[in-house]
């Protein structure tokens, strides 16, 4: 017989969403700006958290007819050593997430082919595929490749920072509403397929331990 633990989704702290994304995700940091935080928690463990934000594009919803208040960023998915399936942790997530901020119309994420993703997860999830992000430099920080405003919200600068090499990223979107899914369904194109050591539920690095950490009051809304 297999072993199907408990998992729960809840509202986590900033401590905690941090640790998670610090020693569990591959960027070792939080998005800037205001986020809503997702906990995730496996027989009481806590084994890391889902992320969504505004993201680092002031213009996100613009490309769909959108505002940007309709629109958020998946933006972190950090977790330890876990049994559920990425796939099913999103797919909670973006229930809860709907159903706090209900303004939200659309969310978008991306999958990072030089780290090996290619977006198993969101394919399992039912995401629409849009093809490749615009290819942009991002900045480095002791070997760390992070988006401009991330690196400035955290250090207080760029300056001094070298440049990344030119990147792109997979990008993929979920509807939150039927009008919404209708209008960008002609966008979508066959899933691009796995390359090098990804798998349908690898997002980010999955190292550690997880441990008991209570949930919190109530949620913020994006």
């Amino acid at each position: 017989m297999n072993f199907r633990p408990d998992l729960k989704l809840d509202w986590c702290r900033h401590d905690a969403a941090k640790y998670a994304v610090e020693n569990w995700h591959y960027s070792n940091c939080l998005p800037c700006g205001k986020i809503l935080k997702i906990g995730v928690w496996e027989s009481g463990k806590f084994i890391g958290c889902v992320l969504f934000s505004r993201g680092a594009n002031n213009n996100i919803g613009k490309p769909f007819s959108l505002k940007q208040t309709e629109c958020a960023e998946l933006t972190r998915i950090a977790l330890t050593k876990h049994e559920s399936s990425v796939t099913k942790i999103v797919s909670i997530a973006l229930r809860i997430l709907k159903k706090n901020s209900p303004g939200l119309r659309l969310i978008i994420s991306y999958a990072d082919p030089m780290r090996g993703h290619h977006g198993g997860v969101y394919q399992g999830g039912g995401w629409l595929y849009v093809g490749a992000s615009q290819a942009q430099r991002e900045v480095m920080h002791a070997g760390l490749v992070m988006h401009k405003r991330t690196a400035n919200a955290r250090f207080g600068t760029i300056k001094g920072m070298k440049k990344s090499p030119m990147m792109w990223k997979h990008k993929y979107l979920m509807p939150l509403d039927a009008e919404t899914r209708a209008r960008i369904m002609p966008l979508a194109k066959p899933y691009p397929k796995r390359a090098g050591s990804d798998t349908s539920d690898t997002p980010a690095n999955h190292a550690g331990e997880g441990g008991s950490l209570p949930t919190p009051a109530l949620p913020s809304k994006l």
